[in-house]
């Protein structure tokens, strides 16, 4: 098997998130089966380092930035890169970063771990409902709403980016990696759509290919006594995308039940305030844990609460649960509800609806969840491992390469 020279690019957000944690996953899991992996990191922190000046390119530089091809290119011919594996590029690094591969002769594959593709938000979401109103109507409708970070700036940025690469073609010469199947139909059939002009033209159908994100499952000694109390855990940023509010009006008709709340976000403080007015004894706010201490949650709670509004481009909290073997209850949309199988590794409830999940709580409490915890793990034994991730990984890199597989 070939050991590949791997350019990994990265854009982190200003507040980190699930994506960083699936880069460094893959970074070690490629250097662990022995490959070479070279990174070109950037991160949208630079924008606070930047001047006036600096500040007023930046929608030009997000759509085509000088910097980043020279200096990706020159990280390609110093290392002989065999691969160019990109996963964010917005903002800093931009889609030139593809252009610097295309130079160099050398296959690019991206990463897709949001819809950005085709919504200008990356999420589907709006007004706390689930919107694609951008594949129906065109992406002027994100403009018009400030669909990211409810900014009209920086809604117009993200919008002319994918404008205008739609237009050079750019996205047509890019190999993906979908995350699930749901993603995978979800970029086809809306670019397939009638309503987007020359939509066929976007995006090569046989250059997309599947492949899940997967997590470590990594050992533990556990600190506590097993006679401590029984919890349910959130984890995820308190926010409307996420659903925090869903959980905790669950909970709020579960006086019995315990809640975690692991994560920080921009409802936490209103959310917080709410439960202190109501009285809510039994939800209770860890903030944000480090790894250790987000591992040691996982791993003693009951089972673990996902409520998230959006489709989710792929449950990463439901990965790390099962490979603790800790059984999931889920909202029923896009990829949640393909990723918990009912009565076997968790329950499901109405996505939006508080009065159903805390039903389906009571469910869950009926039933047998030894076997629910057994099922939960086979589940990440059979699907989310990182030795199969990985078999999955190389036959894309082989096949982008031309590589002929022994």
């Amino acid at each position: 098997m070939k050991q590949y020279r791997i350019l990994q690019v990265h854009n982190f957000y200003q507040i980190p998130g699930g994506e960083d944690v699936v880069v460094r996953n893959e970074k070690r899991l490629l250097e662990e089966h022995g490959h070479k992996v070279y990174t070109y990191y950037r991160t949208n922190k630079e924008l606070s380092e930047r001047g006036l000046f600096g500040k007023l390119l930046l929608p030009f530089t997000a759509v085509y930035s000088l910097r980043t091809v020279r200096e990706v290119k020159r990280l390609i011919r110093e290392h002989q890169i065999d691969i160019v594996h990109v996963h964010n590029t917005l903002t800093m690094v931009s889609p030139s970063v593809f252009y610097a591969a295309f130079q160099c002769n050398v296959p690019v594959v991206q990463t897709l771990h949001n819809f950005r593709m085709l919504c200008p938000a990356g999420s589907f979401f709006r007004d706390n409902v689930i919107c694609e109103e951008c594949v129906s109507g065109g992406l002027k409708c994100a403009v018009r709403h400030n669909c990211y970070r409810n900014s009209k700036l920086q809604t117009i940025v993200s919008t002319m980016i994918l404008k205008i690469h739609r237009m050079l073609g750019t996205y047509r010469r890019v190999n993906f990696i979908c995350l699930t199947e749901f993603n995978k139909e979800k970029l086809l059939s809306s670019l397939d759509s009638e309503l987007i002009p020359n939509a066929k033209k976007i995006v090569d159908a046989s250059r997309i290919y599947i492949k899940p994100n997967f997590t470590f499952a990594e050992g533990i000694t556990p600190s506590r006594s097993q006679d401590t109390e029984e919890y349910f855990l959130f984890a995820g940023r308190v926010e409307p995308l996420k659903g925090a509010d869903i959980a905790i009006h669950a909970f709020e008709r579960l006086p019995d039940k315990l809640l975690y709340i692991a994560g920080t976000g921009p409802m936490l403080e209103e959310m917080q305030r709410y439960v202190k007015e109501h009285g809510l004894s039994n939800i209770r706010f860890l903030g944000y844990l480090q790894k250790e201490e987000m591992t040691e949650r996982f791993y003693h709670a009951k089972a673990v609460i996902m409520t998230s509004q959006c489709y989710e481009a792929f449950a990463m909290t439901i990965a790390e649960a099962y490979s603790y073997g800790v059984p999931v209850i889920a909202g029923r949309v896009g990829n949640m509800e393909g990723m918990v199988k009912e009565g076997i590794t968790g329950v499901k409830f109405r996505y939006d609806s508080a009065e159903d999940l805390a039903k389906k709580v009571r469910e869950f409490e009926d039933m047998d969840i030894t076997t629910l915890k057994k099922n939960a793990r086979e589940f990440y034994q059979n699907r989310l491992r990182p030795e199969d991730n990985y078999r999955k990984l190389i036959a894309i890199y082989d096949d982008i390469s031309g590589e002929e597989r022994p």
